[in-house]
């Protein structure tokens, strides 16, 4: 009979345990930990406590996300708030990068726009390569990595060492109008692999508020479910992505 032979036929007649508790009582076997041998009994109670202490890590890591997510959702309704009562592009952009640096710690933050229509000479419209106007209409959904062309590198200051980068395109409908990027000397600040619900929502967030203040701008389009009087309720994310 195999082993695990043995382990159905157990499961399948669990009286066994019972007609033989005694007997059962006087098998020793190695402890899980080294040292001398153990009861059977009392190896079972040590890996009921291995497992117990498991789930409990497991647990703790579970709660660690949720402060972190409901941490992020606070500070993206401070900044939707905030976004509101700015009147004007220069209100906007200066709301934007103070709550980037100082509420969520993205110290090196670039803004770069094509708004037709709009002249202006704030250096958030300088004029970008065809490279970055291509690269705005491919990100359909933010990036994050190690990877940036030159010319967006060449938007923050040389003497610092990035070494991540999250880039997501501002857009109007579909079309693109400008991009953000948001990179840091942490090489995991950033990692590919990261949750981008929260970027995306900062993405539309910042979309929507550029786009109100701007003339020659088409309204937001509403979807069809969301042409109701009840608030939708958003759902959340683990881990934290911002």
């Amino acid at each position: 009979m195999q082993e695990q032979d043995m382990l159905d036929w157990l499961r399948q007649h669990p009286e066994f345990f019972d007609h033989f508790a005694h007997e059962i009582a006087d098998i020793y076997v190695a402890h899980s930990h080294g040292g001398q041998a153990v009861s059977l009994t009392e190896r079972q109670l040590q890996t009921l406590r291995d497992r117990n202490r498991a789930l409990e890590a497991k647990l703790a890591e579970l709660l660690h996300f949720g402060e972190e997510n409901d941490q992020i959702s606070d500070k993206l309704h401070r900044l939707a708030v905030d976004l509101m009562q700015a009147q004007d592009l220069p209100g906007i952009i200066g709301t934007l990068e103070f709550h980037l640096q100082q509420r969520f710690n993205v110290p090196h933050v670039a803004l770069r726009l094509w708004l037709p229509g709009v002249e202006s000479n704030l250096r958030e419209f300088e004029p970008v390569g065809e490279a970055v106007g291509k690269l705005a209409q491919n990100l359909v959904s933010p990036y994050c990595g190690p990877y940036a062309t030159d010319e967006v590198r060449g938007w923050f200051a040389s003497d610092t060492e990035l070494k991540s980068f999250a880039q997501f395109a501002l857009k109007t409908g579909g079309e693109p109008f400008g991009i953000l990027v948001m990179a840091s000397t942490d090489p995991q600040r950033f990692f590919p692999d990261m949750g981008t619900l929260y970027l995306q929502r900062l993405s539309e967030l910042v979309s929507a508020a550029i786009r109100r203040v701007s003339p020659g701008q088409p309204a937001a389009e509403v979807a069809p479910e969301a042409r109701h009087d009840d608030v939708p309720i958003l759902d959340e994310e683990a881990p934290a992505d911002v």
